[in-house]
């Protein structure tokens, strides 16, 4: 096909997954196996999860900011017949991460897979799929004004900004984590190569209280990076010194994706996380002075330097 084209092309118009793929693996808190599917999607649909193990009128749940439904460790999603779908984060991330504007992820299961526990295992799929261009220009979220949230001890921002752009800062204490920074442009190479791979993680200590509160049932050394005091219990250790922070800035990307359009600004995270980054949300479109719904491509018509439009 001539217009399939790999991640590192720009374009000013919505893309689409080349073909589907399909992977099986296990919901990380329901412990359920879970085959999923995703597929190509017409334009201006965006990202919707398919509950296939629902009767049809009940099995679409758009993944946009107002469909959260809960935030304890996850991203949950729900439609308006209380169907759910949770841990959505890190594909939601890989899709969004890679360029993709609209998507369908079909699911047999309440939660998608974990998998390793990072976005890496559907990244290098649809890096090898590659991406369809459609006939439709891409839309933008323009930040204007500062947007902020915050409880004093968890606190998060857009900020405007030339290109898209994550900051994050964790502060845990564990000397193992400690505090730890990364600021980094949110483009595909980025997410991609320095991002993808780092994985959620977790407190051996924490592990049965979640597990009677009915979370955690499929996490494992395979999914997650789990602490013991201060030791990697994983015997490969870290991918990364700081693959906790990383991992915010893929949980952040995928919290961001729920715009449901890509964002021009710079997100800014203190200790934040899945309730802080979808309070932001909500936030800025109640200040909608604080933000432009433009074309993708009139944000950067003026713009001589092509590697600042190479965010896109």
């Amino acid at each position: 096909m001539s217009n399939v084209y790999k991640l590192e092309d720009i374009s000013f118009k919505q893309q689409t997954l080349a073909s589907s793929f399909t992977v099986i693996g296990t919901g990380l808190h329901t412990g359920l196996k879970v085959i999923m599917t995703v597929m190509p999607a017409e334009i201006d649909t965006g990202y919707t999860f398919i509950r296939r193990d629902v009767t049809s009128d009940r099995a679409e749940v758009h993944a946009r900011w107002n469909n959260v439904i809960d935030t304890r460790l996850s991203t949950t999603l729900g439609n308006s017949l209380g169907v759910r779908v949770s841990t959505v984060e890190h594909i939601l991330a890989a899709l969004y991460g890679c360029g993709i504007d609209n998507a369908h992820i079909v699911l047999d299961a309440p939660e998608v897979p974990i998998m390793d526990g990072s976005a890496k295992p559907y990244v290098s799929i649809i890096n090898k799929i590659g991406l369809v261009e459609q006939d439709a220009p891409r839309r933008a979220i323009l930040i204007k004004k500062p947007v902020y949230v915050g409880d004093g001890e968890k606190e998060a921002w857009l900020l405007p900004s030339s290109q898209p752009w994550i900051e994050m800062d964790i502060d845990f204490d564990r000397p193992i984590i400690g505090k730890q920074k990364i600021s980094l442009p949110l483009n595909n190479h980025v997410f991609s190569n320095e991002i993808a791979d780092a994985r959620t993680f977790g407190f051996h200590e924490q592990v049965a209280t979640l597990q009677k509160l009915g979370l955690a049932k499929g996490g494992s050394l395979r999914n997650a990076v789990l602490l013991k005091d201060n030791i990697v219990m994983n015997e490969e250790g870290l991918r990364y010194v700081d693959e906790f922070v990383r991992h915010k800035y893929l949980d952040a990307v995928g919290d961001l994706s729920l715009m449901g359009a890509r964002f021009v600004g710079k997100y800014v995270g203190k200790c934040s996380g899945h309730s802080i980054n979808n309070a932001l949300l909500r936030e800025l479109m109640l200040n909608d002075n604080c933000w432009d719904y433009v074309n993708l491509k009139d944000v950067y018509n003026n713009r001589a330097d092509f590697e600042t439009r190479k965010a896109y």
